[in-house]
């Protein structure tokens, strides 16, 4: 029985699958595309809440360290993402590499746990848009009917229409296909980068040398029990984390980490790319690169502007504007943040109907959703089906409690794709690989303990409400993926030709 859930899907195999033509994807992507998608998903609300919450609760001005610190672990995980997707460009991601690495059960459980965390992420990211949406709607004296705005802390019974429109408009035009999404990407990704410079260049002129003092300020424990971390590292090593201090620097960055999600959606439309073997690394770690910056440069100005003591939690951006004298900034920054998290939840939806198709076209799941449209080419029907789903879900529930189970989604992901390259280097070592990342094994090892650490940090009621989705994961594939899997149906063709053969004989 374990070597059955353990069995891996050869890499040519995989490449095999994608020419099938009723589930073959049509390639259309170029490097540029995947930069801009990356650019897309990773700059959202991070960028305009985070900076304000980490700042004034755990790093101070040095709070740009601890978008540097999360950054330095995405770009571990990134290296990793990047030999994968060029040598295995198939649809799926860390599942699909899982599946050529550690075997059909691992790969089921990555896959499991990245549709859970892209279905929430993007009901989250739709109700956070549709709460922009209204603010700047209520600027301009519009009110949204009672019952049909914003969820988001409510607790009477209604439903956000805005959010459910949003994910329903985007799931058309992720059907009527990729080089659509990708055009309607570039236009947004323009608008949302030129609002961020324009934040960094104006505020520029507007930073305190004086508000940088302390840049790191004294530390302060943490409450035991708050999160993982406390009780863990108090008993491996001896000493409590910090709210401020050295070590604050680290536990903000757990918490900054959010602002980085979604680059490895970029590795799930690699199936999708012209040229994935050049163009995949260019796009993984060049949206990277870009958004790290931006963050950096964003966070050492809003600082600068006004005092970590006094940032404002919910909107710090928009309220150092409004602290230094310039309040119509507030309104340019909101405008930013609502267009900006449109592209952020399509890209979401897109990474997850690829993965739900990849596991669809493997057998693990029905293979009724792993047919693509005769026209456009596109995984129509699982998008139609987790489009509806997702709009539901963001506009009946708000989704607060929840979003934390994005963060452990994705840094799990991480740890898996980290140990596939080790596997998958010992195991077939003779595979071309475009991009092959650097000092393997310790590259990888760094990515594992970054993730693991950043991890730890998020609170105990995330890991118990992602150990019930793994549990509930199990028992699906138990009951449905293992017996419909091609793999095992190949593997059980094979035996019994064998043994016909040696009967014959």
């Amino acid at each position: 029985m374990s070597s059955t859930l353990f069995r891996t899907k050869r890499v040519e195999q995989s490449i095999l699958d994608t020419e099938e033509p009723e589930h073959a994807l049509k390639k259309s992507l170029s490097a540029l595309d995947l930069t801009v998608f990356g650019v897309g998903v990773i700059i959202g609300t991070g960028i305009f809440v985070l900076t304000g919450t980490v700042a004034k609760n755990n790093a101070g001005p040095a709070v740009a360290l601890a978008f540097v610190a999360a950054g330095v672990a995405c770009a571990l995980a990134a290296l990793c993402y990047a030999e994968f997707a060029s040598t295995v460009p198939v649809a799926g991601s860390a599942y699909t590499f899982s599946y050529a690495s550690l075997g059909e059960l691992p790969a089921w459980i990555i896959g499991w746990d990245l549709v859970l965390e892209f279905a929430l992420g993007t009901a989250v990211v739709a109700v956070g848009w549709s709460g922009y949406i209204q603010s700047l709607m209520d600027n301009a004296g519009w009110e949204m009917p009672a019952g049909l705005g914003s969820r988001e802390g409510a607790d009477a019974f209604g439903f956000d229409i805005l959010a459910a429109a949003l994910v329903l408009v985007l799931t058309v035009i992720l059907v009527l296909g990729m080089k659509l999404s990708a055009r309607i990407t570039s236009l947004v990704v323009a608008i949302k980068v030129t609002v961020v410079l324009v934040v960094i260049i104006a505020g520029a002129f507007l930073i305190d040398g004086d508000n940088y003092d302390p840049f790191i300020p004294d530390t302060k424990t943490v409450e035991a029990g708050s999160s993982l971390q406390a009780p863990l590292i108090q008993l491996m090593f001896g000493w409590a984390p910090s709210n401020y201090g050295v070590m604050g620097i680290f536990t903000a960055a757990s918490v900054v980490f959010f602002a980085f999600i979604g680059f490895d959606v970029v590795a799930t439309a690699a199936e999708e790319t012209k040229n994935p073997q050049r163009d995949m690394p260019r796009g993984i770690i060049g949206s990277l690169i870009i958004c790290t910056t931006l963050y950096v440069a964003v966070s050492i100005v809003v600082t600068g502007m006004q005092h970590y003591t006094k940032l404002s939690v919910d909107a710090p951006l928009a309220d150092a504007f409004k602290d230094t004298g310039h309040p119509w900034f507030a309104g340019f920054i909101s405008f930013g943040a609502a267009v900006g998290l449109t592209t952020v939840c399509m890209i979401l939806l897109l990474g997850q109907t690829r993965v739900f198709f990849a596991m669809s076209r493997d057998g693990l799941l029905p293979r009724f959703f792993s047919r693509v449209h005769p026209r456009f080419k596109t995984p129509y029907r699982p998008t139609i089906l987790l489009g509806v789903i997702i709009a539901v879900l963001a506009g009946f529930t708000p989704l607060n409690e929840l979003a934390a189970l994005v963060n452990i989604g994705t840094l799990f992901a991480f740890v898996v794709v980290a140990i596939g390259v080790i596997i998958l280097r010992r195991t077939r070592p003779d595979l071309h690989r475009a991009f092959r990342t650097p000092w393997v094994p310790v590259i990888p090892i760094l990515s594992v303990c970054a993730s693991l650490w950043l991890m730890i940090n998020l609170p105990a009621e995330t890991w118990v409400r992602f150990a019930i989705w793994m549990v509930a994961g199990f028992g699906v594939y138990f009951l449905y993926g293992r017996s419909h899997s091609r793999l095992g149906r190949h593997e059980e063709t094979t035996v019994a030709e064998v043994e016909k053969g040696e009967g014959q004989a």
